[in-house]
């Protein structure tokens, strides 16, 4: 329904979808202006970089664009209107989630598989049949990873009713953190996105594999393909934590 109503308006469609590769790509063009003072960031050179870039926003662009609506929960649950979807003949939590379905959120995507792209171009990788296969999925892994963050923040609002915003920092802060080599982050943060929040699986420890460089933390190398396993024990949290939330629900009685 909402992709009919947004094609409805295909003008509008276009416009604030170019606004969306826009506003995203301004962060690309941050670190543009960082290499343009240096020559590596963090033992990273710029292409290196843009494959960190690439992966962490083509991953979060996929998640942002099935799920991203999580954060509307908590309005609904403030007043009331969670109630209507509670006797609808469908899961709460696909109708949560396509409630405002936002097709511009393909900017999100296009911009970072371009970046991705032009750092695949320029970036020397030794290609080898596991690096191949661990490419997609790295994305898709990255992508169940940061849907997980979306519904566990939402199940919070339950609680909460005015999270939105802490949920934003574990998803769009944790993308923007991605977009950055862990090298210049404090180690005590690599471990809590290592280790507690589990977001260095979408492409720090991945790509440290495919580019050849040094795993944070020191790392075995196995853990570069662990991805899958990750992002499928994350969803399993992530939807326990959910119906909990979901249960804990009381109405407003309006």
């Amino acid at each position: 329904m909402w992709i009919r109503s947004t094609m409805a308006y295909r003008v509008s469609f276009v416009m604030t979808t170019i606004g969306s590769f826009t506003a995203t790509g301004l962060d690309f063009v941050a670190i543009l202006l960082m290499f343009s003072r240096v020559d590596v960031l963090g033992g990273y050179s710029l292409p290196e970089v843009a494959f960190l870039y690439g992966v962490s926003s083509v991953a979060f662009g996929l998640a942002d664009l099935a799920i991203g609506s999580m954060d509307r929960l908590g309005r609904r649950v403030r007043d009331g209107t969670l109630d209507t979807l509670l006797v609808r003949p469908a899961p709460v939590l696909a109708q949560v989630a396509a409630d405002r379905f936002g097709l511009r959120r393909l900017g999100r995507i296009t911009q970072g598989a371009l970046v991705l792209g032009y750092a695949l171009s320029r970036v020397g990788i030794d290609w080898s049949v596991p690096k191949l296969l661990l490419m997609p999925l790295m994305v898709l892994s990255g992508a169940g990873i940061f849907c997980a963050v979306f519904v566990a923040g939402a199940a919070f609002q339950f609680v909460a009713q005015d999270a939105s915003e802490v949920q934003n920092a574990f998803t769009y802060g944790g993308t923007t953190l991605l977009q950055y080599p862990p090298t210049v982050f404090a180690k005590e943060l690599v471990r809590g996105v290592t280790f507690v929040l589990p977001l260095a699986f979408v492409n720090w420890l991945p790509a440290s594999y495919v580019l050849g460089r040094p795993y944070p933390l020191d790392l075995p190398e196995w853990t570069a393909f662990t991805p899958p396993l990750v992002a499928v024990c994350c969803c399993a949290l992530a939807g326990l934590a959910w119906r909990v939330g979901l249960r804990s629900y009381r109405s407003t009685g309006s």
